[in-house]
């Protein structure tokens, strides 16, 4: 897997740039591929020169729980990704291509690996509904739903913008959020590596193996 550095400072000055449109609309230039001059190809993972620390976190999970991200992901390789359950395109195929990518794993892998997604549209994802859809992709995956401005801000210490979801003309509401995918190592706890849409469950199945050890890929 090719590999490409960049720095923190540029994603977080770069964070407004992140926002995709689901429903097959980019709104802005891919933040990577500005960052790295156009290197960095889709489907392939960006190192983090300087990671990103799991940021202070807490949600309400898809049984009504309060959920510390910090706390419950503590020493285990995590994945987290920022979108909403009525996106027609992108967040699904993104959480489809991990859990398919997942059952690849050891049933010991499989169980210690982290993946949470947490939604950009918290009025209408409520914690049932969240946990609705994600069932359907993989029961064992967290959601997370809450306070708008909270997500928000966890979202920007990760160099991901997103803004609140706005009614379009026809009714269709859309919410703009950065489409990228953290790696958490299990060693650190810090976010070392960054996927962009474009990453495929080839992609994921070949890297996730070294990710739930906290190695580069």
């Amino acid at each position: 897997m090719r590999t490409t550095r960049v720095t923190v400072a540029a994603l977080l000055a770069a964070a407004a740039l992140t926002l995709t449109a689901c429903g097959g609309e980019t709104a802005k230039p891919n933040t990577v591929t500005q960052i790295a001059g156009g290197q960095t190809k889709a489907g392939k993972a960006t190192v983090l020169d300087r990671p990103f620390d799991k940021p202070e976190l807490v949600l309400t999970d898809t049984t009504g729980k309060q959920w510390n991200l910090r706390e419950q992901t503590k020493g285990k390789p995590t994945l987290i990704y920022f979108g909403y359950t009525h996106c027609p395109d992108v967040c699904p195929l993104t959480v489809s291509n991990i859990a398919v990518a997942k059952k690849a794993l050891p049933k010991a892998d499989q169980d210690n690996l982290q993946v949470v997604f947490v939604t950009t549209d918290p009025e209408r994802d409520t914690p049932e509904s969240l946990g609705a859809w994600l069932k359907s992709q993989d029961p064992s995956f967290t959601g997370l739903t809450g306070d708008f401005a909270t997500i928000q801000a966890a979202a920007r210490k990760l160099g991901i913008g997103i803004e609140a979801p706005k009614k379009e003309a026809d009714g269709t509401v859309v919410s703009m959020h950065g489409a990228q995918v953290i790696a958490f190592s299990p060693k650190t706890d810090e976010g070392y590596l960054l996927y962009g849409e474009g990453t495929t469950v080839d992609d994921y199945t070949k890297d996730l193996p070294k990710i739930v050890k906290g190695e580069n890929p």
